[in-house]
């Protein structure tokens, strides 16, 4: 097996990140004291997960089982993996998603707490905990439909039509171009009772398993 992971034609694992020092990131930031209920968002993705041995590190000692091609040479095809950790599709169109059970097998992920809230105004305050860019959606479930059951369209994102709000701007309230790494990000709402779905949708990234619900009861 040669040093690169692979033979020609083969795209790299990921980008900048898996092949190189990450590029700087502007610094942390602290949100304003926040109207309503306020609800933690935590983006995470697998450069977080995995640390430095994705990141520019060697994954394995000299010799090893990966050798290099975890960290600059080519990995695997771009039907398997291409630019997905970027921005991109983790799998190509033939891969086991979009639209199929189990399909983004928790390589990305959002966390909040709490996990319920009371109706009216909510913050949501992002902490972008992974290597990537995130945004957080927020999109109501209808009755018996759950998180992660959207359609992925061709460039792997999910309508946004009825989205009631997000928070993707780095150091600061609603819409923007993405959280950056280590940065936050918000935004306040007004919520009826329901329940709804929060999601990324940078490109590939809903397909990743960037999903969760937030359930808003009556107010008392």
């Amino acid at each position: 097996m040669a040093g690169a992971g692979a033979g020609p034609g083969f795209a790299p694992m990921a980008g900048p990140g898996f092949g190189g020092p990450m590029p700087a990131q502007p610094p942390a930031c602290t949100p304003p004291a926040l109207a309503g209920a306020v609800v933690d968002v935590t983006a995470s993705d697998m450069g977080a997960m995995m640390g430095p041995g994705m990141n520019g590190g060697p994954m394995m000692g000299p010799g090893g089982m990966m050798g290099p091609g975890m960290n600059g040479g080519p990995m695997m095809g771009p039907g398997m993996m291409g630019p997905g950790m970027n921005g991109g599709p983790m799998m190509g169109p033939q891969g086991a998603w979009p639209n199929s059970p189990g399909m983004g097998m928790g390589m990305m992920r959002l966390t909040i707490n709490p996990t319920s809230v009371p109706a009216g105004q909510v913050s949501l305050r992002v902490a972008n905990n992974g290597w990537l860019p995130h945004e957080v959606i927020v999109l109501p479930l209808g009755p018996g439909q759950n998180p992660g059951q959207r359609f992925i369209g061709s460039d792997w994102k999910v309508d946004e039509a009825g989205s009631l709000g997000e928070a993707a701007r780095t150091c600061g309230a609603g819409e923007g171009d993405g959280i950056a790494p280590g940065t936050m990000g918000w935004t306040t709402l007004t919520l009826a009772p329901g329940r709804y779905e929060l999601l990324c949708n940078i490109a590939g990234h809903y397909g990743s398993g960037m999903y969760t619900e937030l359930d808003v009861t009556p107010s008392r």
